[in-house]
């Protein structure tokens, strides 16, 4: 069963993460640049890395690109969704 961990919690982002999982922090980032940003950090994951996404809202449109884009080639499971916002691992395949 998938910990849950607060997204006040993130660590900084680290290059070499030995467990393969690297924090984005959607929220500080200025709206009209985040979904260009997201691609770009997911097009930078091999296959098997994580990248723990942290937003201020659940990212509907966002996750309808993304199947568009990637299909099968990216999981997405939510690990967190509250008023605070939303954590969600997605997975390069």
């Amino acid at each position: 069963m998938p910990t849950q961990m607060p997204i006040q919690a993130l660590q900084p982002h680290a290059h070499l993460s030995p467990d393969a999982i690297y924090p984005f922090d959607a929220r500080g980032i200025a709206k009209r640049f985040r979904h260009a940003a997201i691609f770009g950090a997911l097009d930078a994951l091999n296959i098997g890395e994580t990248m723990r996404f942290v937003n201020d809202h659940d990212p509907i449109p966002l996750l309808q690109q993304l199947h568009a884009r990637y299909g099968e080639a990216v999981e997405v499971t939510y690990r967190q969704r509250s008023a605070d916002g939303v954590m969600i691992d997605f997975v390069r395949r």
